[in-house]
This record gives C-alpha cells, structure tokens and sequence, in this order.
C-alpha cells in the first residue's frame, strides 16, 4: 500500500528539510487502538451508578445474567475469530486442517457454527431471562411492600409523593433499607425512564400509564438513579439519589418531612419569605404552610435538607442557590425557570429564605 508522507520544513532558515514523517496502516492501527482504550477506560467511571454493582436481589440477578450473555458472547465472537485466523493462515492450501477436503465438511461447520450454536444460546438465554430474572425483577404485589411511593417524572426533575402522607419532595428518594418498596411511576408529560441501576431494572413513564418496579437495598447507603429514555435538551441532567436509610432514621425523616415550613426567624429570611410568595415564585413552586401552591416546578417546603438543586446539577449550597436563582438557564439550559432579573439584595434575601426551609 502507498503510504502518504508529511515533509515538515523545521529550519527554513538553512534550506535544509526536516526528517520524513511516515503514517502507514500501522499508525492508524495504533492511532485507533489508543482511541479505544481511551475511550474504555472513561467510561470504567460507574459514578456510583452500574448495574454491575448490585446492592440487592433484583439487580444481582441481572448482572448474573449480564455477565452469562457477556460469557456466550465472547465464546461466539473468539470462535469467529479463530475460523477467520484459520482460513487466513491456510488460503493458499485446499481443505481444513486434518480432515481435509472431506466432502460434507464445510456444511457440518456451516450448520453447527451458523445455525445449531447461535439458536441453542439464544434459547437458553431466553429462557434463563424470562423465566428466572423476570420474575425476580417484576413489578411486587402490592400485598408483599411496605411501603408505596409515587414517582413523576417532570422536564427535568423527579416529583416524590409518600401516599397517606403529605410529603412531597424532589429528586431524592428516601426509603427504608431491607425493606420491599412498591415504586409507581408516572409521567407529567413526555416519556421518561426511571432507572436506579444498583438495585433493579428500568421502568419507562409514559403518559396515560402507571408502572410500578420494586426497590429493595440491601444495606443503607445512597444509590444514584437517572432518566434513561432521552426526554429533551436536559434528559442528562435529569438524576435522582434513592436513600436508604436504617428504618429508624427513615421515620424520623418522613416525620420531618411531613411538618410544614417553619415561619422565618430572621429579617433576612423574612424579605425573602415576602418576596417569594410576592413574585413568580409563588406561581411555579408550592410550600407547605403558606400561600405558595404553585406545581411547575420542584416543592420547596424542605429544600435546604436536600443535598443537591435542579436534579443533581448542582450542590445544595448557598453560592450554588444564589447562582441558580440568579441565572437558571446559565446553569441548566432550556429548563422551565425563567431567569427573572433580580437584583443582588433580593438574591440574598431569597437564599436565606431558602436556606431556613429545613
């Protein structure tokens, strides 16, 4: 093959031509491995959400299963490879290697390479995801839960309902670990897909439709969740965490949860309060115990006890609140919060009442 040379003149000042640089198919080879591992090994990064890291039965089935199919994938693909390394090695000698030219050969390895092989695999997996995963990851009965949790998924947030309760929430899950949680899932608008990897399969949302999927952890600890059906121009900014807390600490918070704002005890908090229920806040954002009703956005009756804003975009801080009030789209294009153009007092007096809402 014709290899295409670069001439580089690096001393123009002597006449004299730089060394010829030579990219021949080796190169690329190199070049598109080296891009390849590249690119594998960013995405080694689970950021604590891998189906191959099962925190409860559910999801341990399916990375069984996963890990059967990688198995019989790589058997098939090997196989692939050593019939074409073989035929490359002997394309100059008729025949297969010991048998020959034996007639009836390359039929027998057609039929049992082509078709007995790939059909007998795909059987069983068939068989082993349908009738052992499945019923293992399947919606529970709602006889077998202790507790049942609405889950909306809205552009580009996660609205939280604990039935019988007044708690609503966003974006955070909380739920009792080693105990069977019935999710119910719908949707405010288009489809979304609610997916906590680490303990059980994907649902989708869809408009019209309730889907309900299990959640079970095994021992507590956060588990990070994500819409996983894309949704519009924020569908990756649109995460969740699922808490699972000791059954103790979890009534504890459903109980905090369940109280209504506290009245604001400081000035600062106080104008923040009155310019919240004063302007388009009020209209998009509800709060428990005051005048705020709104259903666009997020509830905020506890937003400070939550760990993150805007879908685990950005942390739950004040310098991230105030950047998020102050310019929404910078932080999160196209999403439904208008920038309004406040001035720096009133950012501040917004964060504190923000802040107190605990």
């Amino acid at each position: 093959m014709r290899r295409v040379t670069e001439r580089v003149d690096s001393a123009p000042e002597r006449g004299q031509d730089a060394p010829v640089r030579a990219f021949g198919p080796r190169s690329a080879v190199l070049a598109l491995s080296g891009v390849c591992c590249a690119l594998t090994v960013g995405g080694c990064g689970s950021n604590g959400q891998s189906a191959l890291n099962p925190r409860s039965g559910p999801a341990h089935s399916i990375s069984v299963l996963w890990w059967w199919m990688l198995v019989a994938a790589t058997i098939v693909f090997l196989g692939a490879v050593g019939l074409i390394a073989l035929a490359f090695l002997r394309r100059r000698r008729p025949g297969a290697p010991v048998v020959g030219e034996r007639e009836g050969f390359n039929l027998g390895m057609v039929t049992l390479f082509g078709i007995g092989i790939p059909t007998v695999t795909v059987i069983a997996l068939f068989v082993i995801a349908n009738f052992v995963v499945m019923p293992d990851t399947d919606a529970p009965a709602a006889s077998s839960t202790a507790l049942t949790i609405e889950v909306t998924g809205q552009q580009w947030f996660w609205k939280v309902r604990y039935p019988g309760t007044t708690v609503v929430t966003a974006n955070e899950i909380h739920i009792p670990a080693r105990t069977r949680v019935d999710v119910i899932a719908t949707t405010a608008d288009v489809i979304h897909s609610f997916w906590v990897p680490e303990l059980n399969r994907k649902i989708d949302t869809i408009p019209g439709r309730r889907n309900r999927v299990l959640l079970y952890a095994d021992q507590p600890g956060r588990y990070r969740g994500q819409c996983a059906e894309y949704c519009g121009p924020q569908h990756a900014h649109m995460a969740m965490y699922v808490f699972a807390d000791p059954p103790d600490r979890f009534r504890s918070w459903l109980a905090a949860q369940g109280r209504p704002s506290r009245a604001p005890a400081t000035g600062a908090a106080q104008a923040g309060e009155k310019t919240f229920l004063a302007n388009q806040c009020a209209s998009c954002h509800a709060i428990r115990g005051t005048s705020a009703r709104g259903q666009v956005g997020p509830d905020l009756t506890h937003v400070a006890s939550r760990t993150t804003l805007a879908a685990l975009t950005i942390p739950n801080d004040p310098s991230a609140l105030a950047d998020w009030i102050r310019d929404p789209q910078h932080i999160k294009p196209g999403n439904r919060m208008p920038a309004l153009h406040l001035s720096a007092p009133t950012v501040r007096a917004l964060v504190a009442y923000l802040e107190s809402l605990r």
